[in-house]
């Protein structure tokens, strides 16, 4: 490892944000080389100064007050309901209009849209496991189960393990390399994970069969200050999450659409 592969490590060492492959390459060019041991001395320093109480400073009540009379009140569905009946009937007789008939529109209308909340849910729902589940693996350092930057090591290690294959594609020379695998379970079901690098960032691409018929192309969403994009291709459902920019992200879809074995 050299000076430049060891200063864009430096931060992640601190935050412990390494990989154990990565954190032990780290340490062994730390131990010999001076120049960054006093580089990590001044980002420990800077690190524990950042952490200190006396950085933060409290709101006054005022402001607080302040600030929650200016946001915007969200109406809950039935007040929205019950407010579009009332100006659409408002100077008309309801002496004629059969109770039985609003009564049925109004349950009708609500078992519509809570079809639609429900729906949508599912998948939101999905979003936050997969938050979560990225989280997981960063804190706990368990991003690969198997660490390896050859897709020929990481593709057979899922042998055996799993009802399908998943695609194991190489990205190294677009900026994306491959540092591992793993097992994980999503959705009700264990899934493949292929772990990829941009810089510092971590990707983690959830894989699992789905039926691509018709799928919508990939979309970036943010959820939790990450980004995250999901689509289907070659009969499989594929989510990528990452704390990298929109940009970087579009650039690992785009690469990885693009080759071959995806």
């Amino acid at each position: 490892m050299d000076h430049e592969q060891a200063f864009e490590l430096l931060p992640g060492y601190v935050d412990q944000e390494l990989s154990l492959s990565e954190s032990l390459a780290f340490e062994r060019h730390l131990a010999g080389c001076e120049h960054c041991q006093h580089a990590y001395r001044q980002q420990r320093s800077v690190s524990a100064q950042l952490r200190q109480a006396d950085l933060r400073v409290e709101a006054p009540d005022e402001l607080v007050k302040r600030i929650k009379a200016a946001l915007p009140v969200r109406r809950s569905l039935w007040e929205r309901l019950v407010d579009r009946f009332s100006n659409g009937t408002r100077g008309r007789s309801w002496g004629l209009a059969p109770v039985g008939a609003m009564a049925f529109s109004v349950i009708a209308l609500a078992w519509s849209a809570g079809l639609y909340l429900s729906t949508s849910s599912g998948e939101a729902r999905l979003t936050q496991e997969l938050v979560d589940d990225h989280i997981r693996s960063l804190q706990f350092n368990h991003l690969s189960d198997v660490i390896s930057t050859d897709r020929h090591t990481v593709k057979p290690w899922f042998d055996g393990k799993l009802d399908f294959a998943p695609p194991v594609v190489d990205l190294a020379q677009q900026g994306y390399p491959l540092i591992g695998g793993r097992l994980d379970y999503l959705n009700g079901r264990t899934v493949a994970v292929m772990v990829y690098r941009y810089k510092l960032h971590p990707i983690n691409l959830y894989v699992w069969p789905g039926n691509d018929a018709g799928a919508p192309p990939p979309r970036i969403d943010e959820e939790k200050g990450y980004r995250l994009a999901h689509w289907s291709a070659a009969g499989m459902n594929y989510w990528a999450i990452t704390d990298a920019g929109e940009s970087e992200l579009n650039g690992f879809i785009t690469n990885l659409l693009a080759h071959p074995a995806s």
